[in-house]
């Protein structure tokens, strides 16, 4: 099979996901910015008593499953998206 055909097969068999991935610091790990905003908000008369800062990943991917868009996603966690060191991760997945 030509390259390019094994390409156009490969994409028929998949389907779309869209991946929620969210980084936030494991416990124990100081958190500035969301101290600082903690304070901010206590400044401001709000009766805060904790503030955690997480970032959102949204990813758009193909795969043949939602196991395997969700084996892809883990890795990109773990190649880039998330230090293991400091770093929790969860994903969810959905179809598009």
């Amino acid at each position: 099979m030509a390259k390019i055909d094994k390409y156009l097969y490969m994409k028929a068999l998949s389907m779309r996901y869209r991946a929620r991935v969210e980084v936030g610091l494991k416990p124990g790990h100081s958190d500035p910015e969301g101290e600082t905003t903690k304070q901010s908000l206590v400044e401001l008369n709000y009766p805060v008593r904790q503030v955690g800062v997480r970032k959102v990943y949204e990813i758009v991917i193909e795969a043949g499953s939602s196991a395997e868009a969700n084996r892809i996603v883990d890795e990109m966690c773990k190649r880039l998206l998330a230090n293991p060191v400091k770093d929790d991760y969860c994903i969810k997945i959905e179809e598009e």
